[in-house]
């Protein structure tokens, strides 16, 4: 039967000339650009345990057409000892497949469009093996994976049939030798940002609020396909992909095993973690954002149900409920039209239930990204993350370092499965 996706929605046919394995169940799909040490992810992988069935990686090496030079020689010095690596350590039950693409469209090169062409060709072969719930797995070309890696995404889907996509946990390193030591001081205070970042949104009351990684999500293929596929953005590509899922039933966060993110600085992209930390050590400022703001959000959110209303729910209540907003979030739904939307959602809610659905489907993580940004702009400003960090956790002022925060935090992520 043919498959509308494959056929509609990919950029290009099959780029490897070999079939897949039968019982392909997992692929790792590896965007690389401009990387030093592809070989060192590759070889973590390489000594993963693997499930009792076939499991495949994809590496695109890509680059723009007209990219500089020295990029284009880097990467095809990357691509050929990737290859030789690849001759000399695929085995029966684990795969590696090396691409390069070395002519992409300049004004779409980047690591969507390289993480859709991975992603679709591992949904191709998932799919030409008759295994479209299969596993494909995001990585990035510099992080690196514990050796049960493999068998415990597979096993985490195994025992959760119903679940369409998951976040991975993830810890980036804070010492060692790979890098300067403010580079881990700055990852230290970026990883307790994001952490604190999510656990405030849920706080508030926003359900889908998940972490974001690019290096560390995973979803099943026909999910992949339904939902319309990776999109092509040059940076946060994670974010709006990932909570393309947050809202279906059976999404989850796999815990059982840990991704190692790098920390390394980098400039190659608008935003994200290494712009950030390239920003840290360059002597700029890195603020949070101020516990007010989800304060104030949690008025809003803590309890849906109240904006469902009785039958005879009237625009003069609506206006009076409004009112006792606090201001931060009064200002920004009036920006959003909330009177319009909220009739809107109630008249096609038969109830409570269905209602709440419907209301979070609007105010999704990308709408409180947005109220998070005009409260910090309008009216409360950045804080120190520690600052931030520590008030969330009730913790008194002389009490813990940001790396002790950060421990706390990454605690409580690994009990959320």
């Amino acid at each position: 039967m043919p498959n509308t996706y494959l056929e509609r929605n990919t950029l290009y046919p099959p780029l490897i000339g070999s079939n897949p394995e039968w019982g392909l169940t997992l692929v790792v799909t590896i965007p690389c650009f401009d990387e030093p040490d592809l070989l060192s992810t590759l070889s973590s992988l390489g000594r993963c345990s693997t499930p009792p069935m076939q499991a495949e990686v994809i590496v695109v090496v890509n680059n723009a057409a007209g990219a500089p030079r020295e990029i284009v020689g880097r990467n095809n010095n990357t691509y050929q000892e990737a290859l030789a690596w690849a001759e000399d350590h695929s085995r029966q039950d684990l795969q590696f497949e090396i691409l390069y693409l070395s002519e992409l469209p300049p004004r779409h090169a980047g690591v969507g469009l390289a993480r859709k062409i991975a992603m679709d060709e591992a949904a191709r072969r998932l799919v030409a093996v008759g295994n479209p719930a299969g596993i494909i797995t995001c990585l990035d070309a510099d992080s690196r994976v514990q050796a049960n890696y493999l068998q415990a995404v597979c096993r985490y889907f195994d025992e959760h049939p119903g679940c369409p996509a998951a976040n991975i946990h993830y810890e980036h390193p804070l010492e060692g030798r790979d890098f300067a030591q403010e580079v881990y001081e700055a990852i230290v205070l970026y990883e307790l940002h994001l952490r604190y970042y999510v656990h405030a949104l849920r706080r508030a009351g926003l359900r889908a609020a998940t972490q974001t990684v690019g290096s560390a999500m995973a979803v099943r293929a026909d999910a992949y396909m339904a939902q319309g596929g990776m999109n092509r953005r040059q940076a946060g590509e994670d974010f709006y992909f990932l909570h393309k899922f947050t809202p279906l039933s059976g999404f989850g966060t796999i815990t059982m095993t840990t991704v190692t993110p790098s920390p390394r600085p980098s400039h190659r992209v608008p935003f994200g973690t290494g712009k950030v930390i390239g920003q840290m050590i360059e002597g700029r400022p890195f603020l949070s954002y101020a516990p007010e703001i989800f304060d104030d959000l949690h008025v809003f959110l803590g309890q849906p149900e109240r904006w469902y209303g009785p039958a005879d729910f009237s625009e003069a209540d609506l206006d009076t409920a409004v009112r006792t907003l606090p201001e931060s979030v009064r200002s920004f739904l009036q920006q959003q039209g909330f009177s319009a939307k909220l009739r809107e959602l109630r008249r096609h809610s038969g109830s409570a239930e269905t209602f709440v659905k419907r209301f979070f489907r609007w105010f999704d993580p990308f709408l409180a990204m947005k109220y998070v940004h005009h409260a910090r702009d309008r009216y409360y400003p950045g804080v120190p993350v520690e600052t931030a960090a520590r008030a969330f956790l009730q913790w008194p002022t002389d009490k813990g370092t940001a790396r002790e925060m950060l421990t706390a935090f990454r605690d409580m992520d690994r009990r959320e499965e």
